[in-house]
């Protein structure tokens, strides 16, 4: 496949860029500052581009069979309006592109941790990091109205660093626990289980999470 992501240069974005080249994909990376990937394989093409001009994306897309968003704000006090942004270019782009699959890393603040109670809503989620989770939320109700293949992918609750072992579960609008009630997963198996979806498609026009 000819895969597209948004935000390949960040830690789960270059995550993934990094699974879906040792499987034989080839990988346009369209980042705004092309500097910051060094990775030289043959199958990648790294270009220099910004997901908020949607005219200008819309053309570095055309001709692909994926797009991937993985953007996202770095730390809590950064712009977290930009996933709200970012939904409506990608929608834009896509019909200007002719595109029709799309994946996104998203939040896993919207996912439900009781009926009806989502883990933003929760006390003890982290104030600082609220913001952003809500244009999370946002950006998925923008995502629900489209009609492009869409799948909206959550992480646990928490990830970070870990080894790649190719075990995970799938959920859907649940967060998903282990049996101590911790909701984990590492960025290397959420990679991989991501590529996963990209090959498969079994989930089109759904929101979905991954973790142990």
């Amino acid at each position: 496949m000819k895969i597209a992501i948004f935000g390949a240069s960040g830690t789960i974005g270059s995550a993934i860029s990094r699974e879906a080249l040792e499987r034989g994909h080839k990988v346009t990376a369209i980042v705004r500052d092309p500097s910051r990937i060094t990775s030289r394989h043959q199958a990648l093409q790294v270009v220099k581009g910004d997901i908020l001009d949607t005219d200008q994306a819309a053309k570095l897309v055309a001709g692909h069979d994926v797009v991937v968003n993985a953007t996202g704000p770095r730390q809590p006090d950064d712009k977290v309006s930009q996933a709200v942004e970012a939904a409506r270019s990608l929608l834009k782009m896509l019909r200007q592109a002719n595109v029709s699959r799309l994946l996104v890393v998203g939040g896993a603040g919207s996912l439900e941790v009781a009926p009806g109670v989502q883990l933003v809503d929760t006390p003890q989620f982290p104030p600082s990091w609220k913001g952003i989770a809500l244009a999370h939320r946002e950006a998925l109700a923008l995502y629900r109205t489209a009609a492009s293949d869409w799948t909206y992918i959550s992480p646990a609750a928490m990830i970070g660093p870990g080894n790649r072992t190719g075990k995970y579960r799938t959920g859907n609008e649940q967060l998903l626990t282990d049996e101590k009630g911790e909701s984990n997963i590492s960025v290397g198996d959420f990679a991989a289980a991501f590529v996963d979806e990209i090959e498969k498609g079994e989930h089109k026009r759904q929101r979905i999470t991954f973790a142990y």
